[in-house]
């Protein structure tokens, strides 16, 4: 979008918060790049240059804004809706991988060479994959400068730098203030913080509808590891360098987090990770627009606009609940879950009880004995073929999944249908435009819309919802009076 200049000056002087994260605006008299939405008096045009990321800002010499904070927009949605290389390539950097693993550990998730990746990203983005990564971590370690006691050398190492004095000179380049003036200036936070706890505001475009998206998460939730207490989702994380657990809490223009993490390098992955659960960097008005060209659909998105697709934190992990909820109730594949977890997930301390454990790893499911699987035979085959697939690396789900590569992986073992494979297309892969006109909730939503009903003449109906059919989905089942459908009181 940053090469239409005539769109992005309408943006930038209608300060349209609906375009933050997808282009970033530098204005050549000041040396500062700010958000579309800045509250400044817009410059003028011939002063305004147009990027696609904060990393080519700073690249290009621009220091962030201090009043609008462009680190802190929403991601850009392209990153979500789209498959190809650089989509996946910023799925990954947003992981940290670039971090943990370096470029050519990027470059080698993708299949790609690592020159082909940086062309890439460098040709869309105006950064390579190292300038996207630091820029990332300027805005972990702002996050942690502001909102924690931590001695700024432990800031350093947390948000990813190699060194202290890396650390301080990126601070000062990037925000035009060093670490103790950047603390000095955030405000003032009330009352005393839990030690170890971070309390952070994720952003999103509005509208937002929580109704779908927190209820779904609250009914299929997984005792002891998933749970909603307080007007919060809580849920213990997998983390590359330890474990977490984080409470999610919905609120009118934020969502409220509060993570608990056993090592503070594991924040970046934390906070990507929960963005992806609740689908914050989705575009809803451009989504909603699509679905209301359908006379059907559209009541259905004028009476509650917003909705997102309930996602995930670990796709192996919920890949494994997949198939426990075949043809089964929630609270059946609740209860399955729940005994896996009892008997296989790792013990974790909740300092507010509740949490017990993370959800096993599939190296841990493929050990156990498929005998003591409460579970029809054939179900058992393809629960035990798909932890022993993803235990071995034979099959990788993650946020680089390569979605159509991935769908014919699922597809050819046993058990997997199209229902399962595109539940997780949907909810872990983060495919927007899955679709599962074979699901029971969907078929009986449909005979009372007037929809066609069978599974192939309401796939031929919902091509013109392409390519948002996943939010057709969450529209559709919001049509019932399932618990999924339901903010819990």
């Amino acid at each position: 979008m940053h090469t239409d200049t005539e769109r992005c000056v309408r943006a930038v002087r209608s300060k349209d918060a609906r375009f933050d994260g997808w282009f970033f605006t530098a204005v050549l008299t000041t040396g500062i790049y700010c958000r579309p939405s800045c509250p400044v008096v817009p410059p003028k045009p011939e002063n305004m240059v147009f990027h696609p990321s904060a990393a080519a800002c700073q690249q290009a010499g621009f220091r962030a804004c201090k009043r609008c904070r462009p680190d802190t927009s929403p991601g850009s949605p392209e990153w979500n809706q789209r498959a190809d290389l650089v989509a996946r390539a910023m799925r990954l950097i947003a992981d940290g991988v670039v971090d943990r693993e370096g470029v050519p550990g990027l470059a080698g998730r993708l299949g790609y060479s690592t020159r082909q990746v940086e062309r890439q990203l460098l040709a869309e983005l105006g950064a390579g994959p190292l300038a996207l990564a630091r820029a990332q971590r300027a805005q972990t370690a702002r996050l942690l400068i502001e909102t924690t006691a931590l001695p700024m050398a432990q800031i350093a190492f947390a948000a990813g730098f190699a060194s202290i004095r890396t650390f301080n000179d990126t601070v000062r380049e990037v925000f035009a203030l060093p670490p103790s003036e950047l603390r000095a200036r955030a405000p003032r936070r009330q009352g005393a913080s839990t030690p170890g706890v971070l309390s952070l505001r994720l952003p999103f475009r509005a509208p937002l509808n929580p109704d779908n998206l927190f209820g779904h998460l609250a009914a299929t939730a997984v005792p002891g590891v998933e749970e909603w207490r307080d007007g919060s989702y809580r849920r213990t994380l997998r983390l590359p360098y330890g474990h977490g657990i984080v409470a999610l809490t919905p609120n009118p223009d934020h969502i409220a987090c509060r993570l608990t993490l056993s090592d503070l390098r594991d924040l970046t992955v934390a906070i990507s990770r929960c963005r992806r659960l609740l689908d914050l960097d989705a575009d809803p008005v451009a989504i909603d627009d699509q679905l209301r060209t359908d006379p059907v659909l559209a009541p259905l998105v004028d009476k509650a606009p917003g909705r997102r697709v309930p996602r995930t934190v670990d796709e192996t992990e919920f890949a494994v609940r997949a198939v426990l909820g075949q043809q089964v109730s929630t609270a059946a594949a609740r209860t399955h879950a729940a005994r896996l977890v009892t008997a296989h997930g790792e013990p974790v301390e909740d300092p507010e009880g509740g949490l017990t454990h993370l959800f096993p790893a599939p190296e841990a499911l493929a050990a156990l004995d498929p005998e003591s699987l409460a579970m029809p035979r054939t179900r058992r085959t393809t629960f035990t073929t798909l932890v022993r697939r993803l235990a071995d690396g034979d099959l990788r789900l993650g946020v680089e999944s390569d979605w159509p590569q991935t769908r014919a992986q699922l597809l050819a073992l046993p058990g997997f249908g199209p229902w399962t494979v595109d539940v997780i297309a949907m909810r872990a892969l983060g495919d927007p435009d899955a679709f599962l006109p074979t699901d029971l909730g969907i078929r009986r939503a449909a005979r009372e819309l007037g929809l066609p009903s069978t599974p192939a003449a309401l796939t031929a109906r919902a091509a013109a919802w392409r390519p948002w059919r996943a939010y057709a989905v969450q529209y559709l089942w919001a049509t019932d009076s399932h618990p999924i459908n339901f903010l819990p009181v």
